[in-house]
């Protein structure tokens, strides 16, 4: 197999050959030498090279000095399935998820919040900053605000395990229905990174997620960030003569 093209061209045909390679591998396992794979795809060596460290930089693959480079870890999937109204149902992501609580307390709401959960500036607010942990390893810093009148009781140890949707129906009375979700890339900061066990502008996906009750009245507003090394999101999509 052989690549043809500018050195740009060819270091994109490269990466996407090795994200088709790993595809199959399991987390650890050894991909071929840089002499093996540049013989194989007919691309120079620093070709090859720019291409892995891509890789190497989004966590895909991990380079250990003097044994080689491997399959990094496994990614935990969250699937969206369209449904036929035109939004997403969002079922349980994989893995077992725990939760260490980082901050817990009311704040004042402020002209931003307020905004964000369309209430008063100077109604209280829950904020609860936690990190998401999933099959024991860091996964995510998760922020959540909440109007405190809605989950006042609500205590951090509610929030170390379990869903916290669930909860809002259970015990709280407020039932979570729709959310509107965006997502972007982004890059860990220093605090985050000690927390992620990742390095300083390591790549990660940010999350905002503005939620809705059955009522409709907004009931969270969450911004997190994910490792962008184990975290990834699929959708299912839908497509008419108007799709674009």
């Amino acid at each position: 197999m052989t690549l043809k093209g500018r050195p740009g061209l060819k270091r994109d045909r490269v990466r996407d050959f090795l994200l088709d390679f790993i595809a199959d591998k399991r987390p650890g396992e050894a991909i071929p030498s840089e002499r093996a794979l540049a013989e194989e795809l007919g691309v120079s060596r620093p070709t090859l090279r720019a291409a892995i460290e891509d890789l190497v930089r989004s966590g895909l693959l991990v380079r250990e000095h003097g044994r080689g480079t491997f399959a990094g870890p496994k990614r935990v999937t969250q699937a969206l399935a369209a449904t036929q109204s035109g939004s997403f149902y969002a079922p349980p992501a994989e893995g077992h998820w725990a939760s260490r609580i980082l901050e817990f307390g009311p704040i004042t709401a402020g002209a931003r919040l307020a905004h964000r959960l369309q209430m008063s500036p100077v109604d209280p607010v829950l904020r609860v900053v936690r990190l998401r942990i999933v099959d024991g390893e860091p996964m995510a810093i998760e922020r959540l605000h909440l109007p405190y009148a809605l989950v006042e009781g609500l205590v951090p140890g509610d929030m170390e395990s379990g869903s916290f949707y669930r909860l809002l129906r259970d015990r709280f009375g407020v039932d979570p229905r729709s959310a509107v979700q965006t997502l972007q890339a982004t890059v860990i900061d220093e605090a985050e990174a000690g927390l992620l066990d990742v390095p300083e502008h390591f790549p990660a996906l940010m999350v905002e997620r503005t939620t809705r009750d059955a009522a409709g009245r907004i009931v969270e507003f969450t911004r997190s960030v994910y490792r962008g090394d184990r975290y990834r999101v699929t959708s299912e999509l839908n497509f008419d003569e108007e799709s674009g």
